[in-house]
């Protein structure tokens, strides 16, 4: 089936996290090194983001590097924070070509300096592109991020800028890393695990869940097609009845 052909186009997914899981499963069952598989992970990078702007999805975040994820060995880390600032220097021509704006969310300070400046420089290169914003989670753990917004939030009632009373769930949203953009409506975890392992937790309430039984490397563009398609056949009531929709 071509499942893009298929696609509702007016109830396409405003925001779609991935968890990018399986990379280095995919490269131990083919006998190589677990970053030969996050290396070969760059081309289904490619074809997630290549896919939102083709059919007009706004806004797609990354799972690509957890705050456990530095419980790994050094060796490993140390690869793939060098395979970042690889991948941001091949794909710069990608991100211009496509309207592609680079944003981050997680600790990046904790990352290597060098990484940062990448960041940092891709982010201000890609500042004026606006078909989609491709947020990368780097160092980022959903439970700091609850607690972070939590001490801001107190900090604001201290200085007498927020009153206890006026603290809504807009307020935690607000406060929260993800501020400027919207909460997902799709979430998608290659591998066939069937967890969200401490992502997005307050942001992804509603979101609808999809767990594809492919590991990352393997994942193309016709895998987003046919999750926004199964997402489209889903009734997303919020609470509601169906009647009431």
């Amino acid at each position: 089936m071509n499942f893009k052909e298929k696609l509702n186009k007016e109830n396409l997914p405003s925001h779609i996290a991935i968890i990018m899981d399986g990379n280095g499963r995919w490269a131990k069952g083919i006998g190589k090194l677990r970053i030969f598989g996050h290396k070969n992970g760059v081309s289904a990078v490619r074809e997630a983001m290549e896919g939102c702007v083709e059919i007009g999805v706004k806004h797609l975040t990354l799972y690509a590097f957890s705050s456990e994820n530095w419980n790994r060995p050094k060796l490993e880390v140390k690869a793939l924070m060098e395979l970042l600032v690889n991948t941001l220097t091949k794909e710069t021509a990608t991100f211009m070509k496509n309207g592609i704006r680079l944003n981050t969310i997680g600790k990046i300070t904790d990352l290597p300096t060098h990484c940062q400046a990448k960041l940092k420089d891709t982010i201000a290169l890609t500042a004026n592109n606006s078909k989609c914003v491709l947020t990368l989670a780097l160092s980022y753990g959903s439970r700091t991020e609850i607690v972070d917004a939590t001490k801001s939030i107190i900090q604001q009632v201290q200085d007498g800028t927020l009153k206890i009373e006026d603290i809504s769930e807009q307020t935690i949203s607000n406060n929260l890393s993800t501020a400027d953009l919207p909460d997902p409506d799709l979430m998608i975890r290659t591998s066939g695990e069937q967890r969200i392992s401490n992502y997005l937790l307050y942001q992804m309430a509603y979101t609808e869940f999809c767990f594809l039984d492919i590991m990352w490397p393997e994942f193309k563009r016709e895998h987003l097609f046919e999750a926004i398609y199964n997402y489209q056949h889903r009734e997303r009531r919020f609470g509601k009845t169906s009647e009431q929709l």
